[in-house]
């Protein structure tokens, strides 16, 4: 192994570069739908997307009512999921 390091260096770190890409995606392939869970469980997750779900009402749907607004709003929050892919 020392004179295939000494002789290829390069070629010794892309294949531990190629190992550690490989295992990091395996752990990342893992662990997905806990994460996924984890994310859909947790309150700030939740208020963060009723945050940005606002938003994006305000911003792109020329709804006066604030009611109304906030009842469409709290609909499309209702059709979002979070999962693994």
């Amino acid at each position: 192994m020392y004179l295939q390091t000494q002789i290829f260096p390069q070629m010794t770190d892309t294949i531990q570069d190629l190992t550690v890409t490989r295992s990091l995606r395996l752990l990342r392939d893992g662990f997905k739908e806990q994460l996924a869970d984890y994310l859909y469980s947790d309150e700030r997750m939740t208020d963060l997307l009723q945050e940005l779900v606002s938003e994006f009402v305000d911003d792109n749907i020329p709804i006066i009512d604030e009611d109304n607004r906030i009842e469409l709003a709290m609909m499309m929050m209702e059709t979002l999921n979070i999962v693994a892919r």
